[in-house]
């Protein structure tokens, strides 16, 4: 399959759904860039999200993750992996409508705290009760997933190539977004 991104493939959803695994196996396959605005905002800071949380908090960290995801939009097409707030902010929202196209890796509560629970390097999870921490997060979350232009259902057992390969699928029947030559 010859294809061609249009837009910048912009994968949303909780921390645990993929974004950063199935991203780079989706960009490995349409011959694209891949960015994580996680990496770079760790790369600008010189810390990891955990540190950067500790030293200067969350409303710190959420206005250098938007100067980071507008940066990287303005790159070449290609596939960029957001942190699971991301998405939260109406300006990234914004920024991301216009210079790209949000796809929502969707999965359950369950699979997600069965990826996540055994993770340290999630500040959000770093509390006494991590599964309820984790649990309001989705509650609080989905509804703005849910504002995604696009969405693909993750599962159990679902490989990341073949989850990739459903965002292929979901992005051919925008062709505003990806035009295939097959």
């Amino acid at each position: 399959m010859q294809a061609r991104l249009k837009k910048t493939v912009v994968l949303v959803g909780m921390m645990g759904a993929g974004k950063t695994a199935v991203g780079k196996a989706l960009a490995a396959m349409l011959h694209a860039p891949f960015l994580d605005s996680d990496s770079e905002i760790e790369k600008a800071a010189n810390m990891t999200i955990p540190e950067i949380f500790a030293r200067d908090g969350e409303a710190f960290f959420r206005v250098k993750e938007r100067q980071v995801i507008s940066r990287l939009l303005e790159r070449e097409k290609g596939v960029l992996s957001t942190g699971g707030g991301a998405y939260m902010a109406d300006e990234n929202r914004e920024i991301i409508s216009k210079n790209g196209v949000a796809v929502w890796l969707n999965a359950d509560l369950d699979l997600l705290w069965q990826r996540v629970r055994h993770k340290d390097t999630r500040p959000l999870l770093r509390v006494p009760d991590p599964f309820g921490a984790l649990k309001r997060l989705y509650d609080e979350r989905v509804p703005v997933y849910a504002k995604a232009d696009l969405s693909v259902q993750s599962e159990q057992g679902l490989s990341i190539d073949d989850m990739a390969l459903r965002v292929i699928d979901v992005l051919k029947t925008r062709p505003d977004i990806l035009e295939v030559q097959e």
